[in-house]
């Protein structure tokens, strides 16, 4: 006998799908900036002075949008009526043995699992706070590496966005040792995030796969199947 148990809400599902489709364009656009790759695989792009300009407008955009939604989501971590992450994050003794139950019935592959996975354990919600706090870095540093396009001090919108620009990134300047440093954690960082991306897939299959669950219905439908005891 199982028992439908709601695990997101709408909102949270959107947020999802919004990351989802922001986190792919902004590695592919990323990469072109850095290294423009597909120009050479298009005739006509060689001669078309806009693809780099696309490009840095779609990464952009796709940047704000990540931002956004992790504001959203930091205060959904304390503030949310469905469900509050924030709990899981609290280092108590509770929280201490989930984690580790958790890991270890992934490393047992499902022999062992006690632990309640009808709701959020403190694994996924350290794990997901880890890809929040990465994505708050390519904030800053992105930002910075932006500015540096501003250095005339002004924008079409006035001198202030510059300012608060240098005012909320400056500090990475010294924190990274210069501008490559920024450049070069920047880069760093999306590998990270493209690997947190390829385990979180492989993990939610794993799950749905050994818990016999219905997990991967969590982020369509909101809602997952518990063994009702």
């Amino acid at each position: 006998m199982y028992k439908k148990v709601r695990r997101m809400t709408a909102t949270m599902r959107i947020i999802h799908w919004v990351n989802v489709f922001s986190i792919v364009a902004a590695v592919i656009t990323g990469l072109y900036i850095a290294h423009p790759y597909y120009q050479s695989m298009i005739a006509e792009a060689a001669a078309y002075k806009y693809v780099m300009a696309y490009n840095r407008w779609v990464h952009f955009i796709a940047a704000i949008l990540l931002d956004v939604t992790s504001i959203a989501v930091a205060y959904l971590y304390f503030f949310s009526r469905f469900e509050k992450p924030v709990k899981k994050l609290i280092p108590n003794g509770q929280n201490i043995k989930e984690f580790v139950e958790v890991v270890i019935n992934l490393l047992t592959l499902n022999r062992r699992k006690n632990f309640d996975s009808s709701h959020l354990d403190s694994f996924n919600a350290v794990y997901f706070t880890i890809l929040h706090l990465l994505l708050f870095l390519m904030l800053f540093t992105g930002l910075q590496m932006y500015v540096w396009g501003l250095a005339h001090g002004t924008s079409s919108i006035g001198a202030w966005w510059p300012w608060l620009l240098h005012i909320g990134t400056d500090w990475t300047l010294w924190v990274f040792g210069g501008a490559h440093g920024v450049r070069v954690v920047h880069h760093l960082t999306m590998w990270i995030i493209i690997a947190w991306v390829a385990f979180h897939i492989y993990y939610q299959v794993w799950r749905t796969i050994f818990w016999r669950e219905g997990d991967m219905a969590i982020v369509f439908g909101g809602y997952k199947f518990k063994k009702a005891k």
